[in-house]
C-alpha cells in the first residue's frame, strides 16, 4: 500500500469511522471518466449502524480510498444485508466521493453520468467480502 495512503488508513483507523459525506471535505480530485488506467481503492473502513441480530437487516457505510503521489480520493456509500450474508448498495446513486469526473473534454459530468461510471468503480471493489468480514467479527 502506497504511504500516504497507509497513512490515511491509521488516521481513519485511530478515530471514529466517518461519515461517507465527510468525503465532500476532502480536496477535489479531477479524473477523466474514461481514463483506462486502474485506479487502485483500498478498504478504510466499515462501520455497522443496525444492530446486528435485532430482527432487522444489518446496515452501514463503507469507506475505500485511493492515493496517488499528489492527490487522494476516496468513495463511500451506504450499504444493507438483504439475507444472510448477501449485501447491497443501499442507493446505487448515493455514492460519497470527493472524485469530480470529466469527459475527454475537460467537462465535468452531471450526477447523472458520473453516477455509472462510480458505479462501475464499486463493482470492481470486493466491498462484500470487506463488510462481511466486518460483520462476522461484531
Amino acid at each position: 500500500m502506497d504511504n500516504r495512503l497507509s497513512s490515511i488508513a491509521r488516521r481513519e483507523r485511530h478515530r471514529p469511522m466517518p461519515t461517507p459525506w465527510s468525503l465532500y471535505s476532502w480536496p477535489v480530485v479531477f479524473c477523466q471518466a474514461n481514463l483506462q488506467r486502474t485506479l487502485n481503492f483500498v478498504h478504510l473502513g466499515t462501520r455497522v449502524s443496525a444492530p446486528l441480530h435485532s430482527g432487522r437487516p444489518a446496515t452501514g457505510h463503507t469507506l475505500w480510498g485511493e492515493c496517488t503521489p499528489s492527490e487522494e480520493a476516496g468513495l463511500a456509500w451506504d450499504w444493507v444485508e438483504i439475507g444472510a450474508g448477501v449485501l447491497a448498495m443501499a442507493d446505487p446513486m448515493g455514492i460519497f466521493t470527493n472524485l469530480r469526473l470529466v469527459s475527454r473534454r475537460g467537462t465535468v459530468l452531471t450526477e447523472t453520468e458520473s453516477a455509472l461510471y462510480l458505479n462501475r468503480l464499486v463493482r470492481q471493489l470486493p466491498w462484500q467480502d470487506q463488510v462481511r468480514q466486518v460483520l462476522l467479527s461484531a
